[in-house]
């Protein structure tokens, strides 16, 4: 196993993806390698890994952690919405499986200077790219006050999203917002005094990384490109570690069976009947994992397989 990440559902990934030797398989959130690790040592380095990853750093990770691989292993800087143009680059046309392990890593949250963190002070960031333009503190600093109610509201499911925005509003006009410390002082103070469920920053951090990174745009995009990278009975399975990206990836593989629909904004729904669901509701982490790796709390796992031709 790698030596700085701990991976989510390792067992129950490699059950629904299944990885077999002579397989092609794209671990599209490589991150350090952990789950993409447990799919080469399940095939006994015998299958073909490609790896994708906007963080550079997280990269330079994986690079030397699946070191012992060889050539098996292939390494790309993308979006992982950009997964047909990778395999491209390989001369690949099918594959026969892809993980998305969807959010933020462990070691882009133990980073300070990564500014994804309301619990250490650091810059406010939080691109998962450091060299795209938009960052935390442009949303923070710039955007209007009902658009930064709307994304709070949207992407951070925050009750108090209007009185946040208002609070971020008012105290930039004295001086620019330049620390996640400074952020979160501002979000406690906006929350009315009693018992709280959870700190009261997680929601907003949650909603500002989601808008910079466009995470909920990608994954929709993502996964209705899926199908068409699968070869006949390959495979896609999906961690996610919110309700927003849970719904989508529910009702995207419902779309795939004909049933449901994609969510509102998130462009025209999939072709239905090309896959099927092998989750119908979505699969949990064990308790002594929780116990093990508090961080595997939030993961749910869905899956589906391309129907044969």
């Amino acid at each position: 196993m790698t030596d700085d990440h701990q991976p989510v559902m390792v067992e129950e990934v490699l059950h629904f993806l299944s990885p077999r030797p002579g397989g092609v398989y794209v671990d599209a959130t490589v991150g350090a390698g952990g789950h993409a690790e447990t799919i080469l040592r399940a095939t006994g380095g015998r299958c073909t890994l490609v790896g994708i990853d906007r963080d550079p750093e997280a990269l330079s990770r994986a690079r030397y952690n699946l070191r012992s691989f060889g050539a098996a292993v292939r390494l790309a800087q993308a979006d992982f919405v950009d997964i047909k143009w990778v395999l491209s680059s390989y001369d690949i046309e099918r594959v026969d499986g892809i993980l998305l392990d969807l959010g933020i890593s462990s070691m882009q949250v133990d980073s300070a200077q990564r500014g994804f963190s309301f619990r250490r002070t650091g810059p406010l960031d939080m691109r998962m790219d450091p060299a795209q333009n938009l960052s935390a503190a442009e949303v923070v600093n710039a955007y209007p006050e009902a658009e930064l109610a709307r994304i709070l509201r949207v992407y951070g499911e925050e009750r108090y999203a209007s009185r946040i925005a208002a609070a971020i509003v008012d105290a930039r006009r004295r001086a620019p917002i330049r620390t996640t410390t400074e952020l979160t002082q501002l979000i406690e103070s906006s929350y009315p005094h009693g018992p709280r469920r959870g700190h009261p920053a997680r929601r907003t951090f949650q909603a500002i990384r989601i808008e910079v990174n466009k995470e909920l745009d990608v994954l929709d995009k993502a996964l209705r490109a899926a199908p068409d990278l699968l070869a006949a009975d390959g495979r896609i399975v999906v961690l996610s570690y919110q309700s927003l990206e849970d719904r989508i990836v529910k009702r995207v593989f419902a779309s795939f069976e004909g049933r449901g629909r994609a969510l509102p904004g998130l462009g025209a729904p999939p072709a239905t009947g090309t896959l099927s669901v092998l989750t119908p509701n979505a699969v949990l982490p064990s308790q002594p994992e929780v116990e093990r790796n508090p961080r595997a709390s939030a993961a749910r796992l869905r899956a589906a397989v391309r129907r044969p031709v």
